[in-house]
């Protein structure tokens, strides 16, 4: 069945997707490695826009609006640590909300190909 839904759908659309991205920033924000980043951030406005991504990478219907992953991360410095712990919290995200293997698999993977021009080394 997989084969004939996109992955927007098999995570359960975009209310399953913007659960699992409020519980994401969630951790991201108790987090003290990656919190002080959302410091001056409207976090509706991030959820919301995280929200939009994500479903549009996933094959929504969705068209996501915001920068270019460099144009949008470049001025926050970020390591190749500071991805390992978001991308950590956001698998922690989809596993808490009994998101199968395969899918937590596949969105972790397009997370992957993004690591490159959202770290400034």
């Amino acid at each position: 069945m997989s084969g004939t839904q996109s992955l927007y759908e098999r995570l359960g659309g975009r209310d399953a997707i913007s659960a699992v991205v409020d519980e994401f920033y969630d951790r991201m924000l108790a987090d003290e490695r990656v919190a002080h980043y959302f410091e001056d951030v409207d976090m509706v406005a991030q959820r919301a826009h995280q929200t939009q991504f994500i479903s549009s990478v996933a094959g929504g219907p969705v068209e996501y609006t915001g920068e270019d992953m460099r144009a949008a991360h470049d001025h926050l410095g970020l390591s190749h640590e500071d991805f390992a712990v978001t991308a950590e919290h956001l698998q922690g995200a989809l596993e808490e909300f009994d998101v199968p293997p395969e899918e937590i698999e596949e969105v972790m993977t397009a997370v992957a190909g993004l690591e490159e021009d959202i770290v400034s080394d």
